[in-house]
């Protein structure tokens, strides 16, 4: 069972800081909400490791908006409605493609530099867009450009706060009201941090993997906090899988940006056959869900571990300005992207689901707000259109705020009035005791792991799952043990989400998007367009999708 919060606390004990806005994260949601909220507010960022460690810094490709003269808001809706599955609510979407030009517009005004052809903002496509509308910066730096220029703003700002290598560990709440999170600093003290507006931007959960294009630090810290406080979460089987990371003896799993079949690239077997034409019309530039999938099966097909995508088409030279972090990389282990195929495989991505919230990234819970990849604002429906979610960090954090400055004051709760007596963490003292402290918890984690891949991957069955589901519940002896350590507490975080992953995977009936059942291999509309929402306590809950 998962338990309510991590750490058995008594808030009287505890040293008390008391701001407007807490931000718990360092993405571009966190970093750009916190730049808006401090024209009028107090502002503190907690983050893992610094401003600069975020999945939003490993963002390659760009960020989608509507910026060409042939395009318009319209398209842009069209494609991320299609790609998203019949699960996208229509009225995020429009949200979105109105208001995320603006929202460049706001990126550049403070400093991000996109890259340009004759003065104008050079634009790109990704796979399943119809026009040219994605920004890119420094070629295939955009992140880290966008996540430079903000945290700037940030590190200078007199109203921003930051705590680097800080660990939230869980959120206060009193009558479904969030009151504040306990924080652990980098010396174990704990803190009780009280606010105004608690807004999570701690990104996805893409660890829950071994083999992922994401950080060390994402480990659904923020989606396992909120559900542990009473949030509402939603979609949580949509798991995005890359299909192209790099797969080389020696090299990480290195994302290989969706902009290089934009530009041309193609998938190859072993063979040398460009193989996407058997399994989609838009070849190289179907939707990520279905070119994973194609690879797998091209893998299976030939015993393979990866597959090859080739853009020698290209001169070394164009290469190297329009990609010069892959090309480098690439380099690095020998291989030269201009002469060389690349070999690639799919791994863990991005997070479709999270906090549910609503068109001003409000929760179920009072005072508590998300932002970014953490959250499921049904911009997303079953399947992330490439290079949206940057648009939606920004579009999205800017309501955020606007909704933060709409709330009534903070009436402070007595200092004990989160806690009852139902609620009080006890130890089992009888859970195996272990020599290497460390060692084990590392050990558990590489065993989740290997549990998600084995069973709640790319594709999944009734059997695999439940199988995965019975194993993953066998792991929630460690709730038992003290979370007196950032690794404890990590692992903790992603369990809970394992387990909200792969209870929702094993409800829902069908195939859609990231979620692949090979024993029921078709999308069902008549009884499955509706999203799957879970809260402690509660289980399982469908709620209807408004898609149209």
């Amino acid at each position: 069972m998962i338990p309510n919060r991590l750490i058995d606390y008594h808030l009287s004990e505890y040293i008390h800081k008391q701001v407007d806005v807490i931000i718990i994260g360092s993405g571009i949601a966190g970093l750009f909400a916190a730049i808006s909220a401090s024209e009028y507010k107090h502002v503190l960022m907690i983050t893992k490791k610094s401003l600069l460690d975020s999945n939003t810094r490993y963002a390659q490709g760009g960020i989608a908006a509507v910026i060409a003269a042939d395009d318009s808001p319209l398209y842009h809706r069209q494609d991320t409605l299609l790609a998203g599955a019949g699960l996208c609510s229509s009225s995020a979407v429009d949200v979105l493609v109105q208001e995320g030009p603006a929202g460049v517009q706001e990126l550049i005004r403070l400093g991000t530099l996109f890259d340009t052809i004759d003065g104008q903002l050079e634009l790109t496509r990704e796979g399943a867009h119809s026009h040219r509308r994605i920004l890119h910066a420094n070629g295939d730096s955009t992140g880290y450009e966008i996540v430079r220029a903000l945290s700037q703003h940030v590190a200078e700002h007199p109203r921003i706060e930051v705590w680097d290598e800080h660990l939230a560990i869980d959120l206060v709440t009193h009558h479904n009201e969030c009151t504040g999170v306990i924080v652990k600093q980098p010396d174990d003290r704990l803190v009780y941090v009280q606010a105004e507006a608690t807004v999570i931007c701690s990104g996805g959960s893409g660890q829950l993997y071994q083999y992922t294009t994401n950080p060390d630090v994402a480990t659904g810290d923020g989606v396992a906090m909120a559900y542990r406080a009473g949030a509402q979460v939603r979609d949580m089987e949509f798991i995005q899988f890359h299909p192209t990371a790099l797969c080389y003896p020696g090299a990480p799993r290195f994302l290989i940006s969706e902009a290089l079949r934009g530009e041309g690239a193609i998938l190859r077997n072993h063979t040398g056959e460009a193989f996407m034409a058997n399994y989609h019309l838009l070849k190289e530039l179907a939707p990520r869900d279905i070119v994973a999938r194609a690879i797998i099966s091209e893998m299976e097909k030939e015993e393979s571990t990866c597959v090859y995508l080739d853009i020698t088409h290209e001169s070394e030279e164009t290469l190297k300005r329009r990609f010069p972090t892959i090309f480098a990389t690439c380099m690095s282990y020998g291989l030269n992207i201009a002469q060389d195929w690349i070999p690639v495989a799919p791994a863990a991505h991005y997070m479709m689901g999270g906090i549910k919230t609503d068109l001003q990234g409000a929760s179920s819970v009072q005072r508590l707000f998300a932002c970014g990849e953490v959250s499921s604002t049904g911009i997303h429906g079953a399947n992330r259109l490439a290079s949206n979610s940057l648009s939606e960090a920004i579009v999205f954090g800017k309501r955020v705020v606007q909704q933060i400055l709409q709330l009534p004051p903070l009436v402070e709760p007595e200092k004990e009035s989160s806690l009852s007596t139902k609620d009080m963490l006890s130890y089992d003292k009888n859970v195996p005791e272990f020599t290497n402290y460390a060692e084990q918890w590392i050990s558990w984690r590489l065993e989740l792991q290997q549990i998600m891949g084995q069973y709640a991957g790319l594709r999944r069955t009734s059997v695999s799952l439940q199988e995965g589901l019975t194993k993953l519940e066998a792991l929630t002896i460690i709730f038992q043990y003290s979370m007196d350590t950032k690794e404890a507490i990590e692992l903790s975080n992603m369990l809970t989400c394992a387990l909200l992953v792969m209870r929702s995977a094993l409800y829902r009936e069908e195939s859609r998007g990231g979620h692949y059942r090979e024993d029921f291999p078709e999308r069902n509309d008549t009884d499955w367009q509706q999203h799957i929402v879970q809260q402690i306590h509660q289980g399982l809950t469908k709620e209807s999708s408004d898609d149209v």
